[in-house]
């Protein structure tokens, strides 16, 4: 069994290595069943038992087991305590010819740009890692600008999550010039990094990006600042763009300004399909230009969040109408607003008649002395339109699609691009900062 090779030659790892043997991966080892697909899932928390964190002794371990492993083919690390030098372990096992790893998870680590560093040199060397997540460790400017160069030359990586990361401005572009040219990452996340100027250098920069990249899926931009100068710029480019199918815009300075861009961009581009605009301040007037759009037959949206944009009962009600003529949307999310009676009424109509059903919605009506009120439900808009499924379930093991919604995107959207060159590099520092920017605190 594959569980008794792996667990006893941990055991015999830890004990030539004189590294204390960790129960929690001894446990994970152990419960690991016979498949050809097997994604370890080793995550520092655990919602039913305490367990031992990882650190970078046992990381060495584990690699050291997983040499020559070609069953092992996800590692889920997240909310551990792996420094630089275990991600350095990481970065060698990468390397390794004979191994079959498709998706690595790191969220919330303790290491920063010189692991980031490493990790970047063996992408480089890379044909088989999928998937790629980073989010929640400080690797810095260095630490990026490195990874976004290694995408110059790696075409297998196709999902990339470096949200908290404390990116900087040069290199929230570097990766717009590296994604003009990329063809195989289908999902980007560079949520929240630290920008400080007011100029928004970087929506331009992606704007011009989404213009030239239409293998691009998903993408996210939560926390960026984003204002609405920055959205009638990011609009622009896509317009040019057809492949784009979830864009994230949560938690930025959008107004009803800024989603009258949108809105004209959904009458013009039937691409989109999920969109998120929650904690933003669209208000009743943006949510009216919303509906507009959304009613039209020609727009694809299905997945639709406005959660805490302070729209009132104008807006709410418009949104409700266009989703009883609409043909595509299907999810609505709007907890956080301000519920009056007349649109408790009419999202309770929507729910019980079947036009939204209740999972895919944040509301739930009830009724007391004669008064209709919406409660909420813990549901929301997917974080994800594409993924593989190392995350997704408390198993130990995945099954053998582990990778294929990628694989499906990949042979739809390459096919209309020539491959993917990895022989010349663009230069990522040239005309990154504008001859003139203004200095404020960071808006988180």
């Amino acid at each position: 069994m594959v569980s008794e090779d792996l667990s006893e030659f941990y055991c015999t790892v830890c004990s030539e290595n004189e590294i204390k043997i960790n129960p929690h991966v001894l446990q994970v080892l152990q419960e690991t069943t016979e498949t050809e697909n097997v994604t370890l899932k080793l995550s520092g928390s655990h919602h039913l038992r305490d367990v031992q964190r990882l650190d970078d002794q046992d990381i060495l371990a584990l690699s050291k087991c997983l040499i020559n492993n070609k069953r092992v083919t996800g590692l889920d690390l997240r909310y551990n305590n792996i420094t630089d030098e275990g991600v350095g372990h990481l970065a060698e096992l990468i390397q390794e010819e004979s191994l079959a790893l498709r998706s690595l998870d790191l969220t919330l680590n303790d290491f920063q740009k010189n692991g980031a560093e490493v990790l970047a040199k063996s992408l480089e060397c890379n044909s088989t890692l999928l998937s790629l997540r980073l989010s929640g460790n400080k690797m810095e400017s260095r630490g990026a600008m490195q990874l976004a160069s290694s995408l110059q030359v790696n075409n297998t990586l196709q999902e990339l999550q470096l949200a908290d990361c404390n990116l900087d401005t040069q290199s929230v572009i570097a990766f717009s010039i590296v994604l003009k040219s990329n063809r195989t990452l289908l999902s980007v996340d560079i949520s929240r990094p630290l920008l400080f100027s007011l100029q928004e250098e970087w929506a331009v920069h992606f704007s011009d990006m989404l213009a030239l990249n239409s293998s691009l899926v998903e993408l996210h931009l939560g926390k960026m600042g984003l204002s609405d100068t920055g959205m009638e710029r990011l609009t622009e480019g896509l317009r040019q763009n057809h492949g784009l199918r979830y864009l994230d815009l949560r938690c930025n300075r959008v107004t009803r300004d800024g989603v009258r861009f949108l809105a004209g961009l959904l009458k013009q581009n039937p691409s989109l399909e999920v969109i998120d605009l929650s904690s933003n301040r669209i208000e009743d007037v943006g949510a009216m230009y919303l509906s507009e759009a959304v009613a039209l037959p020609g727009c694809s949206l299905r997945e639709l969040s406005v959660c805490s944009n302070n729209i009132g009962r104008k807006g709410l009600l418009s949104l409700a109408h266009s989703l009883a003529v609409s043909k595509t949307l299907s999810h609505l999310y709007i907890w956080g607003n301000l519920l009056e009676e007349p649109v408790c009424q009419a999202f309770r109509e929507l729910t019980s008649s079947g036009r939204l059903p209740a999972e895919q919605t944040d509301v739930s009506a009830y009724e007391v002395d004669g008064r209709v009120f919406l409660a909420e439900v813990f549901q929301r808009l997917r974080k994800h339109y594409i993924r593989t499924n190392c995350s997704e379930t408390d198993t130990s093991t995945t099954s053998n699609t582990a990778a294929e919604p990628f694989k499906k995107h990949a042979s739809s959207t390459d096919s209309n691009f020539p491959p993917h060159t990895s022989e010349q590099r663009v230069p990522l520092q040239s005309n990154l900062k504008p001859p003139h920017t203004h200095q404020h605190p960071n808006r988180l």
